[in-house]
């Protein structure tokens, strides 16, 4: 399981161009994937990191404070292109991402725990639908997660 997480001023997804799926304000925003291999325990992991990681200013301008510490919002969206391998020619391959009948079960299992961990709601995409993601990156501080490398 892969994710994108970018602190964010605001964020929104719009799904056939002009309807607004989810806005965020001050927050995350997720782009997330997932790989056949990824396991409920991976997902706990994710969303606790996420949850918990400390990528807010507090009063002295440290990053020290979470998400949840700043009462701030969560946007995800699923993002399978995450998993693409350029190692061959000039067109990328999305073999390693998981297929939509493994996906959408783990992505919404993600959105769930995300909202537990939380204690509120997360806004979210369209599984497999084009969408247009707009975000004004705060910071800019962007950070990438691969459940596969926690140590």
């Amino acid at each position: 399981m892969r994710a994108v997480v970018q602190r964010v001023a605001k964020a929104s997804v719009k799904v056939h161009e002009e309807s607004y799926e989810s806005a965020i304000g001050k927050g995350l925003l997720i782009l997330v994937a997932f790989i056949d291999e990824d396991t409920e325990e991976d997902i706990e992991w994710m969303c606790r990191k996420i949850v918990s990681m400390r990528i807010f200013d507090d009063s002295q301008g440290v990053m020290n404070l979470s998400v949840a510490d700043v009462d701030g919002e969560v946007l995800a969206v699923s993002q399978f292109t995450l998993y693409a391998s350029t190692v061959k020619g000039n067109r990328p391959s999305y073999i390693k991402a998981a297929k939509p009948d493994v996906a959408v079960p783990l992505y919404k299992r993600f959105l769930q725990i995300l909202e537990e961990k939380l204690g509120k709601p997360v806004g979210k995409g369209i599984f497999g639908a084009d969408m247009k993601v707009e975000l004004l990156n705060d910071g800019p501080v962007t950070i990438i997660i691969d459940s596969k490398l926690k140590f």
